[in-house]
């Protein structure tokens, strides 16, 4: 019997914000798989161990967990004034698919530091000690990200004191500016789809909801977290063990995505599974993090749990918090109303890992609420570079 031998691919694995993914330059991949198709979206599941019906990750890269099942792909880039693009793929757990639609905020702090790594930024903006403003187009949702990278000796700094809740050692940290982050692109349209800071939402099985639904970030739905019957300090586990629980957020974030106009059936949803987000939001409480920590109700403006890939995020995606940063800023919103009402240029939030503080830059032109950028520090740290391989027919 022949067996086809394994290939190797030049990677490097790292973590950024509070998600992991497997990074690649765009020219170390196969030939067939520098061009978006299926077979660029088989490499990548095989990467990540995916399809997996154990969820577990056992034959792969991925750590069975949205906030672990992902790849990136970075290349010098073909925008003017610009130094890289960056294109994200969420891979599923246990389903044959790759989603495409949106961005990964955590891991667009990732994207910064290791186009320096990869040498996809021009030498001569590299300074030896201080801050490289790396210039980033997304090229999922087509937007500008600045990552302000340390670097140390002409190297990436990336050991610090900054600690980011959700992340278990401190680093070096580094400053995101999100520039006009609303999706304008043709699934969207303005930041808010329907016109409405609220919407009355039909939702099957639990009747009219209020629902905020801003494309900011990455689409999301937000909603109170006492209308759908939960405090908002609510940790993975008491989401992520109750099948019932799912499935009523999957009902909500189908809803929001045919109110937003991002699907046009429900069962498109299915194949749409990365946005949008569905988060619940609440005044603050007292509440003990999932790490154990106190969080006091004076510390944060509001608490915030989101799901993404139909399970409660551990901490906060990025995206979405850019969303929640930009829907604080607007007096109205659910999430506005949550935080205490009034005009804003940042809030501090409680998420189940701790805390985390958004700005955002709204402001009203005709009617018409926009946003200028959102701002917030994250970290990133290679863990492991070389070679990942896989089957040479997995592709």
């Amino acid at each position: 019997m022949v067996h086809t031998p394994q290939i190797r691919i030049p990677a490097t694995y790292l973590r950024g914000g509070t998600s992991k993914g497997v990074f690649f330059r765009l020219q170390d991949l196969p030939e067939r798989c520098q061009v978006p198709g299926p077979a660029r979206d088989k490499l990548f599941m095989r990467v990540i161990g995916s399809p997996d019906p154990y969820s577990a990750h056992i034959d792969g890269m991925g750590g069975a967990t949205s906030s672990t099942s992902k790849c990136v792909i970075l290349s010098k880039s073909q925008q003017p004034d610009h130094d890289v693009d960056y294109l994200y793929g969420q891979i599923a757990i246990d389903k044959a698919f790759v989603d495409w639609s949106g961005n990964c905020g955590n891991l667009s702090t990732g994207a910064g530091a290791f186009a320096i790594h990869a040498g996809l930024v021009d030498p001569a903006r590299i300074p030896d000690n201080g801050i490289c403003v790396v210039r980033i187009w997304q090229a999922n949702i087509g937007k500008s990200i600045i990552a302000q990278v340390p670097v140390s000796n002409g190297q990436v700094q990336e050991t610090g004191d900054f600690e980011l809740d959700g992340v278990t050692f401190p680093a070096a940290e580094i400053v995101l500016e999100f520039l006009d982050p609303s999706d304008d692109g043709e699934d969207g349209g303005a930041l808010f789809p329907t016109g409405n800071l609220i919407d009355e939402l039909e939702v099957p099985g639990l009747g009219t909801i209020k629902a905020t639904l801003i494309s900011a970030g990455i689409p999301t739905v937000f909603v109170n977290a006492d209308e759908i019957g939960y405090s908002g300090t609510e940790l993975r586990e008491q989401i992520n063990t109750d099948p019932d629980a799912l499935a009523r957020f999957e009902a909500i974030r189908v809803a929001g995505a045919l109110r937003m106009g991002l699907i046009k059936t429900a069962a498109e949803a299915a194949t749409r599974q990365h946005t949008p987000k569905v988060a619940f939001v609440a005044k603050p409480k007292d509440y003990l993090s999932a790490s154990g920590k106190q969080v006091k109700a004076g510390d944060v403006d509001l608490l915030v749990r989101a799901l993404s890939m139909g399970k409660l995020h551990h901490a906060m995606m990025g995206t979405c918090a850019v969303a929640i940063g930009t829907a604080a800023a607007i007096p109205g919103t659910l999430v506005n109303i949550a935080a205490g009402g009034g005009e804003r240029e940042a809030v501090r939030f409680g998420h189940p890992s701790g805390t985390l503080r958004v700005g955002a830059q709204a402001r009203q032109v005709d009617g018409d609420w926009t946003v200028t950028k959102a701002v917030m520090s994250r970290s990133a740290r290679i863990l492991m570079e070389g070679w990942v391989r896989v089957p040479g027919d997995a592709f």
